[in-house]
């Protein structure tokens, strides 16, 4: 049986170990710092790895457009007018083949030091996991690191056909214009930009003026989809589905153990179900984790596309912000779940990303605590994967512009920039959380009991679930709030475990039942008295009799709980 059960620890290289505290306004690399593949030592990942870190998704490492010259070493310097932000967007890839010359200590040497931290992370028996961006590149893409036998993307392009099935890129009949209303540093010598025929825009614009909410500094690729006429050439395979696996097994030959595959759903699954089983043909226990929106498309993009996981976003991360928000009851996660339903093993969870705002902005949960039932869902409700975002086990929340990016609840992308409750934990590259406020160090250990916890339980990584909220719900279960708590079992041969959640952040106290249904899926003899002890903080026991709880038509009939603001139990059965 395939364990699924791991932790994602999401880390933007770029703000990692950057300890500057400048954080000036659209501040250069040389103000505001960068972090560097050498901040992520061994003490760095030990420090993730007690956390309960299986993989570390390394953010923004691929080399992409840049407002930085790099001309000095080679590196083909790129236009203000398509790059966003002093650093640049790390979706604009400029080259599948090299690196971010940001975070080298020498640049001559990038790559060599990201092979490094490769074998650094595997020697701190952590996996690895690079973004795979495959549906679009900054307008400046050229590599000048690919192996000689491999062509450039557009290089045999036949660049007066609007589409043609072979070629990397669509063409326009037009001039490119940047927006207008783009800001461009005034220290910057940005000279006119000249693109034509223009190339149809990442985000599907096929139009030589896109808005500044476009994906306007990228460029769509071409996998032979004619986009305006609704047909496909897959016959023969398309040029640029063999640049794709050409890199794919590029990244895969230096170690790389997993692939996020950035909108994935904007290629064609035909691609996906051509591609993934070449590069597992060489590299077997390679994962591809695909950013996914559409549930319409979900089993699609598993079943054919041969995904391994997919993004819950518009599930269950979506349904629990409404909670944690008041806007829904906690009475919603059970439909959210049961949407996905015989894929729910596969579907990647988490509640902060570079896409997201924070769980402690005003614009989500407005308090770093309340994350923490949420996470608790996330990682514990079925098998699945769970993940989080650098900055969110200490209470983020995101607070100022940096740049490009506003002041919207999200840590920049787009610019050179410090993460000050972050650069706490940091601590001057010793990762000990000293200068942490005595409620961030409580929240970052939660977080470390939360993953570690769903790790070593055979009944989370394993088991079943048997959701007792229609149950306590229908049957009027005494206190039993359905707004703010939800319950549930998990349960395999090896372990039994009642689960409880209170969104709430005032205290509860209630009757939960347990029907006789669940109690024989467990194989649990209903004349035994059974004991409970919580493995999550360990205060709580509890003595109870599977005859007397079961009486669903008593109100009063249950395990008689108690539960402060924000507090979950893990209730081991014996």
């Amino acid at each position: 049986m395939k364990n699924h059960k791991f932790v994602i620890y999401q880390l933007f290289v770029r703000l990692f170990g950057n300890q500057s505290a400048k954080n000036l306004f659209f501040g250069t690399k040389e103000e505001n710092g960068t972090g560097k593949f050498s901040d992520i030592n061994k003490k760095a990942l030990q420090a993730l790895k007690k956390l309960g870190s299986t993989h570390i998704w390394y953010t923004g490492v691929i080399e992409h457009a840049s407002m930085t010259d790099y001309s000095a070493f080679g590196i083909l310097p790129d236009n203000p007018h398509v790059v966003k932000g002093r650093a640049g967007s790390p979706y604009a890839i400029k080259d599948y083949y090299d690196v971010n010359p940001d975070f080298a200590e020498k640049v001559t040497d990038r790559m060599k030091e990201f092979e490094s931290l490769i074998q650094r992370t595997h020697e701190n028996d952590l996996k690895v996991i690079i973004d795979f961006v495959p549906n679009h590149v900054a307008r400046s893409y050229f590599s000048d690191s690919k192996p000689k036998k491999i062509q450039n993307l557009g290089e045999s392009d036949k660049m007066e056909a609007l589409f043609d099935p072979q070629n990397n890129f669509y063409y326009l009949p037009s001039t490119f214009s940047p927006p207008s209303e783009h800001f461009i540093p005034a220290d910057l010598d940005a000279k006119p930009y000249h693109e034509f025929p223009a190339k149809a825009t990442g985000n599907d614009q096929f139009t030589a003026t896109p808005s500044i909410n476009d994906w306007f500094e990228t460029v769509k690729l071409n996998y032979g989809v004619d986009v305006l006429n609704y047909k496909t050439y897959f016959d023969p395979i398309p040029d640029t589905w063999q640049k794709m696996l050409d890199i794919l097994l590029f990244w895969a030959k230096k170690g790389v153990d997993g692939f996020r595959c950035d909108m994935a759903e904007m290629v064609p699954v035909e691609f996906w179900e051509w591609v993934i089983p070449k590069v597992k043909a060489e590299f077997s226990e390679v994962i591809f984790i695909a950013e996914i929106y559409n549930p319409n498309e979900y089993r699609n993009y598993i079943f054919k596309g041969k995904f391994d996981y997919l993004y819950d976003k518009v599930g269950l991360y979506d349904c629990l912000k409404r909670v944690l928000q008041g806007n829904s009851p906690a009475d919603s996660i059970s439909k959210e779940w049961q949407t996905t339903e015989g894929i729910n093993d596969q579907m990647l969870r988490f509640l902060e990303n570079h896409d997201e705002q924070r769980l402690a902005s005003e614009f989500f949960a407005g308090k770093a605590e309340k994350g923490i039932p949420a996470m608790l869902v996330c990682a514990t409700l079925n098998k699945n994967p769970v993940m989080i975002y650098f900055g969110q086990e200490v209470g983020e929340p995101a607070l100022e512009a940096s740049g490009f990016s506003g002041a919207d609840g999200r840590t920049t992308i787009f610019d050179y920039y410090g993460v000050p409750e972050h650069q706490k934990w940091l601590n001057n590259g010793k990762f000990d959380g000293a200068k942490l406020s005595e409620e961030q160090k409580k929240l970052h250990e939660n977080y470390a009991k939360i993953l570690n916890l769903c790790q070593k339980n055979d009944a989370i990584s394993n088991g079943n679930l048997f959701d007792l909220q229609y149950v306590n719900h229908y049957w009027k279960s005494l206190g039993y709030d359905e707004r703010f708590l939800y319950a549930y079992l998990r349960y395999s041969d090896k372990q039994k475990l009642l689960i409880i959640v209170n969104f709430s952040e005032e205290s509860k106290n209630f009757s939960l039942k347990i029907p006789t249904l669940a109690f024989e899926l467990m194989n649990l003899d209903m004349n035994k008295k059974y004991k409970m002890k919580d493995i999550l903080l360990g205060k709580q026991k509890f003595a109870f009799d599977p005859l007397q709880i079961s009486v669903l038509d008593n109100p009063e009939s249950g395990i008689k709980v108690s539960l402060q603001g924000l507090e979950s139990l893990i209730l081991e059965i014996k």
